[in-house]
């Protein structure tokens, strides 16, 4: 049987059901309606959905098929007018799972205690989720431990996975080896790749040189053109494409088992993967390229070392100090812009959420081998994010526009590093001033003389000057921003070493001297 495609809308006391039954015959459609359940048959095509709300069938119902467009509608009213059927929008939570009537989750209790409440206890211990998570004192565990609880992936639910795939493990990840490493091993192995990746060149180029970056900046997203009203709503008027419904009617529906740690650092990782994609979407203009399927993983340390993070403040280090380290534009401002980009898709609500994500699965689907993160996080995130309650979404976007990132927080010494680079730059200002205003002088001079007693010219096309005046016209540009923007550009030695080197860079007067000379 084929699964048509379906759009549903509703008002205040009816919904209606669009689904496109191209090819078929007009004496062959059967419906249910039930409550909450609806069934439709039109051979070859079946749908089987799980309403929101209840729908009765009570004469007032109607039903058109226009053989033109082959399209199905059925205007069905509710049972209780003015109810709002929250989540149409997420059809795949919608769909009733493969030969069962609900959705199974991925691990199940057969236990005779178990009972069919299990998704409602989980739902009601979202209730009491409070986001700052309880603190417990480290307690050392045996290695061989461990090793043995090695998981990565959405709720840290996979294992195994990269040992049957060694061939493209260095091309989605920089974990080299992720079954065997504990998560402490590999944040301490990504703070160091981190430290060694940066370059200050690189950064001090972008921060002189910023022309490009402040038209980024101006940039609009398109989920900033969404309305307050609806922001304010928990709900943005983010509208599905074809695609995106497309996709999301070949999600698999589930549920998830997870703990409230398991649970709270989903959460976390979501903001970490829709901070990066936040970026490219601005770095890019809102057109992804090639490279967006690697700034994506690059940026995100869920996806690029399968990072588990526990608090907002702990993510947003991470992201700053990838910023500052990977892609093309590394600067510190466009970090915090995409951090307040974030807090905007947040509150617009998990409809707005939801189709980031499909976007981030199309493009990895379209990069290979990038597809491997669809199936170790964004499909899951894809799926789980449709059952979550809506105010869980704008609650994380309020405590998230309240977490700051300093330049400070990032151990990158930045503050030192712009203080001796803009010491360096006044002088270099000063020294080029004067100069000027001795060539001045010395060429009134010289103009007198060859007026006078007709000497050799001394002009400004004298060899000699010209190349003394280029040299201090371009000392700054030459001195800091010789940089080429390349991506993962090798360390330049430090940020301190090249502190000393600019220290060392300084004009004196004896030096201008012996340059006049």
């Amino acid at each position: 049987m084929i699964t048509p495609a379906f759009d549903l809308s509703q008002d205040p006391d009816y919904l209606t059901l669009s689904i496109r039954v191209p090819y078929t015959r007009t004496s062959e459609f059967d419906l249910v309606i039930d409550g909450t359940d609806f069934k439709f048959y039109a051979k070859p095509y079946f749908l089987r959905l799980t309403l929101p709300g209840r729908i009765v069938e009570d004469g007032r119902e109607k039903a058109t098929l226009d053989m033109d467009r082959g399209l199905f509608t059925l205007r069905v009213p509710k049972e209780t007018p003015g109810e709002d059927f929250e989540g149409l929008q997420m059809l795949t939570s919608l769909l009733a799972p493969k030969g069962s009537r609900s959705a199974k989750p991925l691990v199940e209790d057969v236990s005779v205690e178990c009972t069919e409440s299990v998704g409602d206890d989980e739902e009601e211990d979202e209730e009491d989720f409070d986001w700052q998570v309880e603190q417990e004192v480290y307690m050392e565990r045996s290695e061989e431990h461990m090793r043995a609880l090695q998981k990565y992936g959405f709720g840290n639910q996979r294992s195994g996975v990269f040992a049957r795939l060694q061939e493209e493990l260095c091309d989605v990840i920089d974990v080299t080896n992720p079954e065997g490493t504990s998560a402490a091993e590999r944040r301490l192995a990504r703070l160091q790749a981190e430290a060694s990746a940066f370059s200050p060149d690189h950064y001090l180029a972008d921060l002189f040189e910023d022309d490009e970056i402040k038209v980024l900046l101006k940039f609009k997203p398109w989920w900033t053109k969404l309305s307050s009203s609806t922001k304010e709503d928990g709900e943005s008027a983010a509208a599905f494409t074809d695609g995106d419904k497309e996709q999301l009617r070949r999600l698999t529906n589930r549920s998830y088992l997870l703990d409230k740690t398991s649970r709270y650092q989903a959460w976390l990782g979501l903001v970490d993967i829709l901070l990066a994609y936040a970026y490219d979407v601005r770095s890019t203009d809102g057109e992804h390229n090639v490279e967006s399927a690697w700034t994506i993983r690059k940026l995100s340390g869920t996806l690029c070392w399968l990072e588990t993070y526990g608090s907002l403040t702990e993510v947003l280090l991470s992201f700053g100090r990838r910023v500052l380290c990977y892609p093309l534009y590394r600067h510190f401002v466009l970090a915090t812009s995409a951090i307040r980009d974030t807090v905007e898709i947040f509150q617009a609500g998990k409809t707005c959420v939801l189709k980031c994500l499909l976007d981030i699965h199309k493009i990895f689907r379209e990069n290979d081998p990038a597809y491997i993160l669809n199936d170790l996080y964004i499909t899951d995130y894809c799926i789980w994010i449709q059952r979550v309650k809506s105010r869980k979404v704008t609650s994380l976007a309020a405590t998230l526009r309240k977490t700051s990132l300093q330049k400070k927080d990032l151990e990158l010494e930045l503050d030192e590093l712009e203080n001796a680079a803009m010491m360096v730059v006044e002088e270099e200002r000063a020294s080029s001033d004067d100069s000027s205003s001795e060539e001045s002088e010395a060429e009134g001079r010289g103009c007198s003389e060859s007026s006078e007693g007709g000497g050799e010219e001394t002009g400004k096309d004298h060899p000699l000057q010209h190349q003394a005046t280029s040299l201090a016209s371009v000392a700054p540009t030459s001195t800091l921003l010789t940089a080429e923007r390349k991506v993962d550009a090798p360390p330049s030695g430090g940020s301190r070493s090249l502190i000393q080197e600019l220290e060392e860079l300084r004009v004196s007067p004896d030096s201008r001297l012996i340059q006049e000379q």
